[in-house]
């Protein structure tokens, strides 16, 4: 475990990134490993280049990148486009990790072929520009189908994340549009959604606005039900898509959230590392940051209780600020998958019986999508089907028409 130390040097580094002393900051973290070298060249923040507002472009039919870059930790701590953590630290960070192994590289990320249309576009407003890929079922003639918002970890891609959570198979067979938005290297070297940066915590600002406007622009051009559009995520993008639960809840009728954590509880890298740890960050004895904000879309959450990587803990962090869904009297069922993994969920229903809030504790699961498949990265093909259970949450809830 991380010493008394090396957490006193993190929240001197805390300190001293929100005082704007990047540099201090990072001499501080590299004092807590002496055989680190110096300061890496940080990454740009956005790409540059003129934007225009809500436009939608296709690209083409194939992915613009095959495969993830080599894999450290889906929940993109290590960079950020304030500092770099020197590779010794990185390095010590990661014998936290857990969960089943992981090649270091997914060789072959590419879902099984749908009968649908899986295809690459590009959406850009005044923010900024991301590039995506879209599935529409073959079943799809134009009706108000419902679109749910797919948000890869770090390293990650939408081929990849496509492939890992099978989620256009499920697509294809429930009859839903799903949109995989993807974080370039320019704005996360390891291709993480920011969701550590201040900028990238607010409405009308940041990532969360691009995000935003793209299931917009995708449901004026394909005529979807605007009530339901669904967020989920992974890690990174897990914590993403809890953010705009917290930013968007006039946008999104459910969300997602696997290995993720709470909104607004860092805006610095050593805040991030903190909360990734369990027990350091301004919810483990610190100011609590992220207390005041609460969302009242409806929620389920998937967490492993072996994952080192991102602390279970932060799964009830993440479910305290859903807290305004908690009923008395939740329901609470034991489980277990054939061959697999065991678990816990707890429900919180609403007047009429609906599910409001889940919360799935994975038995023996790492850090890495319940129920995936190894086609992509990250997957724990043992544990339940967080995917599938993830649509059948969803598909209980859409916005009321007061919402839209």
């Amino acid at each position: 475990m991380i010493d008394a130390t090396m957490t006193k040097r993190m929240e001197e580094a805390t300190r001293l990134t929100r005082a704007g002393k990047l540099q201090e900051a990072m001499a501080v973290l590299q004092g807590a490993i002496p055989e680190s070298s110096g300061v890496e060249t940080p990454d740009t923040a956005y790409s540059e280049g003129n934007t225009f507002d809500g436009t939608c472009e296709v690209i083409d039919e194939e992915s613009t990148e095959s495969n993830p870059e080599p894999a450290k930790s889906p929940a993109g701590a290590f960079t950020s486009g304030d500092i770099k953590v020197p590779a010794a630290w990185r390095d010590k960070w990661m014998k936290f990790r857990g969960g089943i192994v992981q090649p270091e590289q997914a060789p072959s990320a590419s879902e099984e072929p749908q009968p649908g249309t899986f295809t690459a576009g590009r959406f850009t407003n005044h923010v900024g520009t991301r590039d995506y890929k879209l599935y529409i079922p073959s079943g799809y003639t134009g009706q108000a189908l419902p679109l749910v918002v797919m948000l890869h970890g770090c390293t990650q891609n939408p081929d990849d994340f496509a492939a890992g959570t099978q989620m256009n198979r499920l697509a294809e067979e429930q009859l839903c549009c799903v949109l995989y938005p993807a974080q370039p290297a320019t704005a996360n070297t390891s291709k993480c959604w920011n969701w550590f940066k201040t900028e990238d915590q607010q409405r009308e600002g940041g990532e969360p606005e691009i995000i935003a406007g793209m299931p917009r622009q995708i449901i004026a051009t394909h005529g979807l039900d605007k009530s339901r559009v669904y967020v989920a995520g992974l890690s990174a993008g897990a914590a993403m898509a809890t953010t705009l639960a917290m930013t968007y809840p006039d946008l999104f009728a459910a969300v997602g959230v696997h290995s993720g954590l709470p909104h607004g509880v860092a805006q610095s890298l050593p805040d991030a590392l903190g909360v990734m740890q369990g027990g350091t960050g301004p919810l483990g004895g610190g100011k609590s940051k992220g207390a005041s904000w609460a969302s009242e879309v409806p929620a389920i959450i998937f967490h492993g209780d072996r994952d080192t990587t991102v602390h279970p803990r932060n799964a009830d962090r993440v479910a305290a600020q859903y807290s305004k869904l908690r009923q008395a009297g939740a329901s609470v069922e034991q489980g277990k998958v054939v061959n697999g993994h065991g678990y816990t969920r707890t429900t919180h229903h609403n007047a009429k019986g609906n599910p409001q809030l889940e919360q799935w504790r994975i038995h023996g699961a790492g850090h890495a999508w319940s129920g995936g498949s190894t086609k992509g990265s990250y997957t724990d093909p043992i544990g339940p089907d967080a995917s599938k259970e993830m649509l059948r949450f969803f598909f209980i809830h859409r916005l009321a028409s007061s919402q839209l």
